[in-house]
């Protein structure tokens, strides 16, 4: 479960009961039960909870629907291309679209007067 394989579960074994002692051991192990229920409980009741907000059961969802690995970028990327390329007709339209779309207006810079500080409020920062 944590990658720990046998002889160095023994060796954990080992300094654990060297380190809490054999009189404190049953006690620590009761404590890592207790804690190990009661992780199970809280994520038992967070599926519970999301089950009742969201209205989807979990067991229900089909997982393989978002894993990233099934997406090739490389496909995606070549798909956008070639659809962009597509409306050949559409594209020749476009000039004759733009003549009747006004001009944007002109922007306009306001400066300052010369040697008139900027605006500063100490509030804001």
């Amino acid at each position: 479960m944590f990658g720990i394989n046998g002889p160095e579960f023994l060796v954990l074994l080992i300094i654990g009961i060297l380190v809490i002692g054999p009189k404190r051991l049953p006690e620590y192990t009761q404590k890592l039960a207790n804690i190990v229920k009661e992780l199970r409980r809280m994520a038992a009741g967070a599926k519970d909870q999301l089950k009742e907000e969201t209205g989807v059961d979990l067991n229900e969802v089909d997982w393989r629907k978002y894993d990233p690995r099934q997406y090739d970028p490389r496909k995606i990327i070549r798909d956008a291309l070639l659809e962009d390329a597509a409306p050949a007709p559409a594209a020749a339209a476009a000039p004759a679209m733009a003549a009747a779309v006004p001009p944007a207006p002109a922007r306009t810079i306001e400066r300052l007067p010369a040697g008139e500080a900027a605006p500063f409020d100490t509030e804001a920062t």
